[in-house]
């Protein structure tokens, strides 16, 4: 049927014709009953014959109709008059997004309040199960007030099972924007293979929409529909920031995250995606507007002769910046962020820039026999002056108090009030032992190294310091790691199970509000099996400290092992967000990419482990870990005589370890060695190696599996 302006259906007037596609027409056009401006949507006459079509119509209008949210147009009503099937809706004024984006990206405030709304409505969309599938900047009206509207979820499909209607695309245009569905450079990659869809697609889109907001240019180009389905597969866009440096860096990781190519790695939901979105806008305002005062606290140097209190300063610097986490009036940058700095490369702007920071605390200890002399001082960020500096002469024994005074002194400085709770909290220590909270602070150095020898040492090491203060939770939480590592590499008794659990539960018992006791006991809980318990006690972790590393790396490790790989991933990369020096996560993370179909992501994840692994051991050749674990990344990634040389080096320094021999077995297996290969997995067997799962499950060794030596050992694993 042909629509002209003042036409009546009903007790509408048609006033002007607003817009056509494959889905219908729309018409501005007033109800004369209520007397207000409408939007009118016509079916296409193909639905209007078609009961099974307007069916799906009727249905599409009604679960549109229930959402009630500021941000998406309102439906009226589903009507029908004169043969002609239509539903009526909030008419909008104003122009499209679309008109907003502007050469080099529009400011970040203006960015934020519509990337926003933007996710705000669609979570409220894909909370009642309706999926948009055609997000784009023409979809969305701003009005003359500033607010916007998601218009035509004329797209929109129920999340729950049922059958598609059979021809349901049948009449539309034969262009290659309406094929499959939507519009081509809004598209999400499953979209585009014609795969099942959910609402990760609609992530994926509003990942371009707001790339495009941000830069002014859309981050997939193509001059034809062809190349930019292309680019949407295939390529990564640049760095947002890079285009506008006017944004924070935390724009990128988000843009990332919705743009991931595999859904199963991408942002949960568009709920995630608007708090993130909001908790960026919140960070962005306390750190421009200097309303609230802001630390990073340094690892002190180490200014002894020996240079051998690496350990015993970064103990210091996570002190005092525990400390200070419990003053209300003030934000502290994670110590696993400020540690990235602990090599002085970067100056001091650039470091308060990265961490949103106004102020840096930074010193240095020197420690000869039972004497300490540590200096502090306070820096101003933006006029580059001491705000407080301070020296201590004193005994070993006064660590303790020099902490809260250094803590106490800062808090004065920035002229923060304290609460009668908050002094009493500066004074809390983990421990006033003294010699335990070296054996402790040396222990976790030991432990991080994942060598055998070292593992073993720092069991000593924290069995010495719960002796000497059986009330120290965290050297408990230490004791508990040190048992489950050898549980899962060396030794599988129930004996080395329970001990790990029952150091874990201690620590519990002791400190039920440390994220490290949580994270501990996750582990030790998943080794025995416990694996609902070993989740609530992982969640509790991540909940109490985001940015403890062992939390999440612990967590990754939890959820692979359960075959979870979306999980995993998302974890190791939470691992990687808070330790960026660390090199495991990136190296391990790289294999599930490799599983789950990501090859360029695995080659990163690998560029990004190998880089870190060679800085760490140039400054600890003999760390038998990164040498492995750097060596399968670099013959992954097909530099095999640099790989196996890092491997040699390993076996030189290994070459009883179980775990050691293990993974030069799988590095051989990479490399084309099957003999060599096999001949380390052997080893490891016969020195007690015993997880069969990885022989099983391990794809380092699919090259192995036809060989009959890999078969015998395979079933003599039992």
């Amino acid at each position: 049927m042909r629509f002209h302006a003042g036409q009546t259906l009903g007790h509408y007037r048609l006033l002007d014709k607003l817009g056509e596609g494959g889905m219908g027409v729309v018409w501005k056009a007033r109800d004369l009953r209520l007397d207000r401006d409408v939007a009118v949507k016509f079916l296409p006459e193909g639905f209007s014959r078609d009961a099974g079509r307007r069916a799906f119509f009727e249905r599409e209008a009604k679960a549109v109709a229930a959402l009630r949210h500021p941000n998406i147009v309102t439906i009226y009503a589903v009507l029908e008059a004169e043969g002609v099937y239509f539903f009526t809706m909030e008419f909008v004024e104003g122009e499209t997004l679309a008109r907003s984006v502007v050469p080099g990206g529009v400011p970040f405030g203006a960015f934020l309040k519509v990337a926003i709304s933007l996710a705000d409505a669609v979570a409220a969309a894909h909370e009642r199960g309706i999926i948009h599938r055609d997000l784009k900047p023409a979809n969305v009206m701003i009005e003359p007030s500033g607010e916007l509207k998601i218009l035509d979820f004329g797209m929109a499909r129920f999340l729950q099972p049922g059958p598609v209607l059979a021809g349901e695309e049948k009449g539309e245009t034969a262009t290659l924007e309406n094929v499959i569905t939507g519009t081509v450079s809004y598209m999400s990659p499953e979209q585009l293979r014609g795969e099942v869809l959910d609402h990760r697609t609609d992530i994926f889109a509003l990942g371009i929409i707001l790339y495009e907001m941000a830069t002014g240019r859309h981050p997939f180009r193509g001059t034809t529909p062809v190349e930019t389905i292309a680019a949407i597969l295939k390529d990564t866009p640049p760095s947002a920031v890079a285009v506008n440096p006017r944004l924070p860096d935390l724009v990128d990781r988000i843009l990332e995250h919705c743009l991931e190519k595999d859904p199963r790695l991408r942002l949960l939901s568009a709920s995630e995606l608007r708090d993130e979105l909001r908790w960026l806008g919140e960070e962005t305002r306390i750190v421009r507007s200097g309303d609230t005062p802001s630390i990073a606290v340094l690892p002190f140097s180490d200014m002894s002769r020996e240079k051998d209190q690496t350990y015993f300063c970064e103990g210091i610097a996570e002190e005092i910046t525990n400390a200070l986490c419990r003053v209300h009036g003030l934000r502290v940058a994670a110590r696993t962020a400020a540690f990235r700095f602990k090599d002085g490369d970067a100056s001091p702007d650039d470091i308060g820039r990265q961490l949103g920071v106004a102020t840096l605390l930074e010193g240095s200890v020197r420690k000869s026999g039972n004497r300490l002399r540590i200096t502090a001082q306070l820096v101003d960020i933006a006029s580059g002056y001491h705000l407080w500096s301070e020296s201590y002469d004193r005994e070993v024994k006064d660590i303790f108090e020099i902490q809260e005074e250094i803590a106490r002194a800062i808090v004065q400085a920035m002229r923060i009030t304290l609460s009668p709770q908050e002094r009493g909290a500066l004074e809390k220590s983990p421990t006033r032992h003294v010699q335990a909270y070296d054996y402790y602070l040396r222990g976790r150095s030991f432990y991080n190294r994942f060598g055998r020898h070292d593992i073993e040492f720092a069991l000593q090491l924290f069995s010495r310091a719960t002796e000497l203060d059986s009330g120290y939770a965290l050297a408990y939480a230490g004791l508990a790691d040190c048992w489950a590592f050898i549980h899962e590499h060396a030794e599988r008794t129930d004996a080395v199970r329970s001990q790990a659990l029952e150091a874990a539960r201690r620590a519990i018992e002791l400190a039920p509000e440390s994220a490290q006791a949580q994270a501990s006991l996750g582990m030790a809980l998943s080794i025995n099996g416990d694996v609902a318990e070993a989740e609530r006690a992982f969640e509790a972790a991540v909940g109490l400290d985001p940015g403890l590393f062992e939390a999440w790396y612990f967590y990754a490790r939890f959820a692979f092992g359960r075959g979870d790989l979306k999980r995993a991933v998302r974890y190791y990369e939470e691992a990687m967000r808070v330790r960026p020096e660390d090199y495991q996560s990136p190296l391990l993370v790289a294999q599930i990419y490799d599983d789950l179909g990501a090859p360029e992501d695995a080659r990163a994840a690998r560029r990004r482990g190998a880089a870190l692994v060679a800085e760490r051991i140039d400054l600890h050749p003999d760390d038998v870990r990164a040498l492995y674990m750097g060596a399968n990344g670099l013959v992954a990634l097909g530099e095999r005589e640099r790989g196996l040389e890092w491997a040699r080096r390993a076996a030189a320094i290994g070459r009883d370890e179980p775990m050691v021999l293990y993974n030069l077995g799988c590095i051989y297996s990479l490399a084309g060695a099957p003999e060599d290969a096999l001949d380390c997995l052997e080893r490891a067997v016969s020195l007690g190696l015993s997880t069969k799962g990885w022989f099983e499950n391990d794809s380092n060794l699919d090259p192995l599996r036809a060989l009959p030596r890999f078969q015998a050992l395979f079933a003599k694993l039992g």
